[in-house]
């Protein structure tokens, strides 16, 4: 359980770096971010694998490229659903999900 909370507290601050770093992300508080947290993973457990299963011509034409418009439309959506979390656009969309992964890679590999 302490494992659940603490991937949930990481994600967060993940949201929070990110809105920072990008124009157009924006998350109104932490209390939102937590909120957007749950909803990213919810999103991109559900939605993700039926977009990367819709877009597989696509993303193999593309070398896997495509999967990062992937991930910014999954963003998109979990913005759409959460309030207080907003993406301004496609293309903040996709570079936040960029942000996101290396942030999270980074504060991943601090951590251990």
């Amino acid at each position: 359980m302490l494992a659940i909370l603490v991937h949930w507290l990481i994600s967060t601050v993940i949201l929070i770096i990110t809105a920072y770093l990008i124009p157009g992300f924006r998350v109104k508080s932490f209390g939102a971010a937590l909120f957007a947290a749950v909803i990213v993973g919810i999103v991109n457990a559900i939605v993700w694998p039926v977009l990367v299963f819709l877009t597989l011509p696509l993303t193999l034409l593309t070398f896997g490229l495509f999967l990062f418009v992937v991930n910014g439309i999954a963003l998109k959506i979990a913005a759409g659903l959460t309030p207080g979390f907003q993406i301004v656009g496609l293309m903040p969309a996709i570079l936040g999900s960029v942000v996101m992964s290396l942030v999270g890679w980074l504060i991943r590999a601090t951590l251990g």
